[in-house]
């Protein structure tokens, strides 16, 4: 059974944000603003965007 992709888009910057939030944005691996990565659905992952979901944009992708 293949897990589902979620394509994440750093949508706002992380500048006058707490560290925790700006340390989350670089372990998805988000650089810059419009910068998109592809992450399997893991529940780490889920964890992650839910704790940054005022900066970034969730796609599902197949």
């Amino acid at each position: 059974m293949a897990e589902k992709k979620l394509k994440v888009t750093l949508k706002r910057s992380v500048i006058d944000y707490n560290k925790r939030q700006k340390l989350t944005v670089e372990a998805l691996g988000l650089k810059r603003l419009h910068h998109t990565v592809i992450h399997q659905e893991t529940p780490q992952i889920l964890g992650m965007i839910n704790k940054v979901s005022h900066l970034v944009e969730v796609e599902e992708i197949s």
